[in-house]
């Protein structure tokens, strides 16, 4: 809603991304001593790729493209979307790591997805 409400709302996707890492990862930082997070370092390749998974695939192309989704659409119809999210992780987990789908899974996706659609539907 701050970007929508403020002149982020006119920057190009990549800005509004820069501004929101340079202000938070700091300020997350500092927070964590605070929270009684452990700064221990592991730098295996496992622990490395985790890092360049979250900050290519989540901190960099999706949220890239969410904000400029967000700069030419409703945020509010938009975020019904965000339901979406754990259908994508189970469907990462069966690609990255081989887990098994059920059939709960096709019926959960089948909920999420009628309720996108009543959510979207036109008015009327």
């Amino acid at each position: 809603m701050l970007v929508k409400a403020s002149a982020l709302r006119a920057a190009p996707p990549a800005l509004v991304l820069q501004y929101q890492l340079v202000i938070s990862a700091p300020l997350l930082l500092l927070a964590s001593p605070l929270l009684g997070e452990a700064w221990a370092i592991d730098p295996s390749p496992l622990v490395l790729g985790a890092f360049l998974y979250q900050a290519v695939a989540i901190a960099g192309a999706s949220y890239l493209a969410w904000f400029w989704l967000v700069s030419r659409y409703s945020a509010s119809r938009l975020a019904a979307f965000s339901v979406l999210t754990p259908v994508f992780g189970v469907l990462t987990g069966v690609l990255l790591l081989d887990e098994a789908l059920g059939g709960g899974f096709l019926a959960a996706v089948a909920l999420v997805a009628l309720g996108l659609w009543l959510v979207n539907r036109p008015a009327g």
